[in-house]
This record gives C-alpha cells, structure tokens and sequence, in this order.
C-alpha cells in the first residue's frame, strides 16, 4: 500500500510538471526585423532566430495590457512558439519597447551678467 501511495504521489508531481508549463518554445532576445509575416530575433548566444506569425498570435506589452502596440526592431522579446517540421510559429510574443519618454529638461533662464541669482 505505501509504495502505491509513493508512485501515485510521483505521477501526480510528473503530471503537474510537465503540463504546467506547457508545450511551447522560448526565444528570447531582441527584435532585429519584423513584418506582418515574421519577427527575426538575436539571442543573447548572438545567433539570429526566425519566428513566423499568423493572425493567432497575440501580442502583450510589458505595462501596458490592453496595448495593441507590436513590438519594434530594437525591443526585447520573449516569445512562446511552437514548431512544425521546421517552422517556428509564434503564439504569444511578450515584448518590453526601447522607447522611453525623455526626461523633462529643467527650464533654463538666462541672467544678466553680474545679476544674482534668483531666489
């Protein structure tokens, strides 16, 4: 009886793994080219992989859930793809964009030569 319980125990933790992480591929890098069909991507190995797309694929931006921004060539991304034969073929590509808003620059105000400095 015990060692059924240490089998049906070891099945379960099998089971629970394997499908809780799915059954997908990971690339993950930054964009190098994209268009409607396909999104090339450099590693962090410095090789360069291509995921094709398809109108399943659904696209989610790092802060920014209800987002239908696609991701740009110079943003990083992680993308869940699945493979047939040779094809890689995104179903999901999370991606952070490059693009931040430059910090505002403090006014400057130009004084009289000799004039102190406002307080």
């Amino acid at each position: 009886m015990f060692h059924r319980l240490i089998l049906a125990a070891f099945c379960m933790t099998l089971a629970s793994s394997a499908f809780g992480h799915g059954t997908g591929l990971h690339v993950l890098g930054t964009v190098v080219a994209i268009d409607a069909k396909h999104v090339e991507v450099k590693t962090q190995k410095g090789t360069t992989v291509e995921v094709q797309i398809n109108k399943q694929t659904r696209f989610k931006e790092k802060d920014q859930p209800k987002s239908t921004n696609l991701p740009q060539v110079g943003d990083r991304v992680v993308i869940e793809a699945v493979k047939d034969e040779k094809t890689l073929t995104a179903t999901e590509v999370h991606f952070s964009s490059m693009k931040k808003a430059a910090p505002p620059t403090p006014a400057l105000t130009q004084q009289a030569p000799g004039a102190a400095p406002a307080h």
